[in-house]
Parts: C-alpha cells; structure tokens; sequence
C-alpha cells in the first residue's frame, strides 16, 4: 500500500518513467506548446502514435455543454488545465475535431449519475463535464481541477475524440503517481478520503492498455498545472461508440470496487530515478512541506 510522501520525497518520486507520466519545469516544457501556436506540437512521450482506445466505463453521457470552464464555479481543488492536441498518425493537425472530457471530482464522485459511492447521488448534475472543437492547431483546452480517485481505479480523466459519427477514439489520460498521491494526502479536499487508493498506474490495467502515449506532460504554473497530451487519431478508423453514451441522470453503477485487478501494488511502484527538480508540486496551494 502507498505510504506518506514528504514534499522532498515527492520531488525526488516524480519524474519520467514509463508507467508514471512526467512532471516538467517551465523551462523544459516547450514554448511552442502554447495554444495560440498553429505550427509546433506539443511535447509527448509517443509523437504520432495513434493513441490505444480503451473503455469509456459507465459514467459518459453528452450533456450539449460547449465550454472551457468545466468546473461550474461549484468544485474545488488543485486548479489545473487540460491541453489536448488532435493529430493524425503523420503528426497533422486535426482542425475541427470534437473532443469530449469528463472525470470525477476531489471526493471521487461524476456528475449525472445515482448510486455511486456512499450512496451519493448526482442525477441532474454536469460538473466536470464539457466539449470543445480543435482549432487549426488541433489544440482543445479546458479549465478544470486535479481529478480524485475512487477504488479500484488510478487517477485518469476520460475523453472522446469525434471526427464524425464513425470516427470515434475513446480514451483515457494518466497522471504522475506521486504528484497525485502527494496531493491526495496533503491538500484538502482530496484529503476526505481518510484512506489510501488501492491502485496505482503500475497495476491499473486500464493504464496498462492505454499505453505510454496516454500519460500526460505536467507543467507546473504559477497558480494552477497545464496537464498535455498529443492524441493521435486515425481518420480512417471506425468506432463502435459513435455519439452514445447514456442521457444526464442515466443509470449507471458504482464505481469500480473490490481488490487491485493485479493484487497490491508491487515492489517500488512509485519509484524512479531519484531526479531532484525545483519545482512547487501544488501551485497556488502556501504551505506545504
């Protein structure tokens, strides 16, 4: 099971490894990764490869909700902003893309759905939910919070890329472990859980299908994170989801419960190479050691 990070300790954890995403410096991350740019791409573990399509789970529906801000002024948490670049598999940008979002908030809860965890439900509710369409850089951006966790899954956000009712790639962006677990232990309200997650990238098996090029690049702002990820999407591909997904209030299950798929996390699962950085691991968030 995790044990306590100390700020020092979670410096050292993140950095680039295969199954644990990146945390980057203003300096290292590319200025030509802005989103006003319509020639560079943006820095990614996989350039050009077609991102794997893995499951959408049980809390998709499309609320008709074009936005940037996803938040509804009503969730808290570490600010952080989503940055996806549609390319196909020649690295061209895909302009006019649809892309879809959705994840669970600080308490591990989606909007829309009943019977999730403790009972709780959220029928009615579109937190954490939105859509935006690529510009000529193939570029979409959200505004949002550092997703929580729930059992039985590691730290993702979910998305949807269309290019029209056939061409769907459903996937799913993962975060550095040990800057999530850093967070989860140390900034309310993540802190509500009063228990540690039982899975982590190295034993999601989700993660595990989605590959190296689904783990985010992390690049630490003065007052929030801007998580990036190049999504390759072949254009000539076919989906089975097309626009579905169940209506706002739809039912849907709990959350995946139970016992790790793999069992415990094994032996140095948040570990890498112990690589000193100089960042702040939760900007805008005083005193934290």
């Amino acid at each position: 099971m995790p044990t306590p990070l100390s700020r020092r300790d979670a410096l050292r954890l993140v950095a680039i490894t295969a199954a644990g995403g990146a945390l980057m410096t203003q300096q290292a991350f590319a200025e030509e990764a802005s989103a006003q740019s319509t020639t560079g791409l943006m820095p990614a573990a996989d350039v050009c490869v077609l991102t794997p399509e893995v499951t959408e789970g049980p809390y998709y529906f499309d609320p008709t909700l074009q936005r940037a801000d996803i938040t509804e002024g009503t969730e808290t948490g570490v600010a952080t902003t989503v940055r996806l670049q549609v390319v196909d598999g020649s690295c061209k940008p895909i302009e006019g893309a649809r892309v879809d979002i959705w994840h669970c908030n600080a308490e591990g809860l989606y909007s829309g759905y009943a019977n999730q965890t403790g009972g709780v439900d959220t029928t009615g509710r579109t937190f954490l939910r939105g859509t935006q369409f690529a510009g000529a850089n193939g570029i979409v951006e959200f505004q949002t919070i550092y997703p929580g966790w729930y059992a039985g899954r590691t730290t993702h956000i979910h998305f949807k890329v269309f290019l029209d009712d056939k061409t769907v790639l459903t996937g799913q962006l993962f975060f550095p472990d040990a800057l999530s677990q850093f967070i989860y232990q140390n900034v309310p309200p993540y802190t509500a859980h009063g228990h540690d997650r039982d899975v982590l990238n190295a034993n999601d098996n989700i993660a595990s299908q989605a590959t190296r090029a689904s783990f985010a690049y992390v690049k630490e702002l003065e007052e929030r994170y801007l998580v990036a990820m190049i999504v390759g999407v072949d254009p000539s591909a076919e989906s089975a989801t097309g626009f579905g997904g169940a209506p706002g209030g739809g039912a849907g299950g709990e959350p995946p419960s139970g016992p790790p798929p793999d069992g415990a996390p094994a032996d140095g699962a948040m570990s890498a190479p112990s690589t000193e950085t100089s960042v702040s691991l939760v900007p805008g968030i005083k005193g934290i050691r």
